[in-house]
């Protein structure tokens, strides 16, 4: 069981994981370094916990506490009690859904691991929007997809908007990062896979006319939100595939046009793990459901 601990001093040193929350580089360069991770929010604590990840302890406010009971009986984990007021000086920001977690990482597989038993693969280049990764990696769970894998300038699928934004999806779809860019792309060719990339290019072929749900392997290239692919990545490339568009709308959110493409390209009545889709690497405006 784990112990139950009313902390009231927001500069106590046992809440150190959960200060400054808000602060993105902090995160980014703290989290990774010190293999912690946070979820927030009941549905993910949950899944992460679930997904074999081990906590390293729970803040959470009043009444939150007999919801998560079954949690804080079951982990050695500590749990801190706090007011939703400690909480905000803590985080910096209003911790509405009154549950958070640090969380321990696990070690990521290799790119090799990863592909061995995959036939859907997402590949993302410089995606570096937390939304836009946990809407992504949400799809992707949601339809089928095997595995992710991420170029060196992605952003942190485990950082907190990331795994809150996917509602917990970030811990059910395997990922891993390649070493280099566009390099680490013939791993990924070399173990069976056909790249496509996803861009609104007039000379891409409309998604649904090329049928990548024949396709024995496939990995879908996703580019950041804006920009889309870059020129490396095109080169790299097997086929250039598209979206079709009506009213001159020349592209969607990454989010969205992941979720189209993912569908289109698991191909009629397949379902998880039966070979699944790809997504689209251009987008205007991301919308932050938090």
């Amino acid at each position: 069981m784990a112990d139950l601990i009313t902390v009231e001093d927001p500069d106590d040193p046992r809440l150190r994981d959960y200060t400054g929350l808000t602060d993105v580089e902090l995160r980014r360069r703290r989290e990774p370094a010190e293999g912690l991770f946070i979820a927030e929010g009941e549905k993910v604590i949950r899944r992460a916990k679930d997904a074999g990840y081990e906590m390293r302890s729970m803040l959470l406010s009043a009444k939150w506490v007999d919801v998560m009971r079954d949690v804080i009986d079951e982990l050695p984990a500590p749990v801190y009690a706090v007011s939703p007021e400690l909480a905000e000086r803590v985080t910096g920001y209003h911790v509405h859904r009154g549950a958070l977690a640090s969380m321990q990482r696990k070690p990521l597989p290799t790119a090799q691991e990863l592909l061995a038993g995959a036939r859907r693969v997402v590949v993302m280049e410089a995606v570096n929007d937390h939304t836009n990764i946990g809407a992504i990696f949400r799809s992707a769970a949601a339809l089928g997809m095997d595995a992710v894998l991420l170029s060196p300038d992605c952003a942190d699928p485990l950082y907190r908007r990331s795994v809150k934004v996917s509602m917990g999806a970030v811990f059910s779809v395997p990922y891993a990062r390649l070493e280099s860019w566009p390099k680490g792309l013939d791993t990924v060719r070399e173990a069976g896979f056909k790249l496509l990339a996803l861009t609104p290019h007039e000379k891409a072929s409309p998604i649904d006319v090329a049928a990548p749900h024949t396709l024995e392997r496939v990995a879908l290239m996703l580019g950041a939100e804006g920009d889309g692919l870059s020129t490396q990545a095109l080169v790299a490339a097997d086929e250039w595939v598209r979206i079709p568009m009506a009213h001159g709308v020349d592209s969607l959110n990454v989010g969205a046009a992941a979720a189209v493409a993912f569908y289109a390209v698991a191909g009629p009545g397949q379902g998880p793990g039966e070979g699944q889709g790809q997504g689209q690497g251009q987008g205007q405006g991301s919308q932050d459901p938090a």
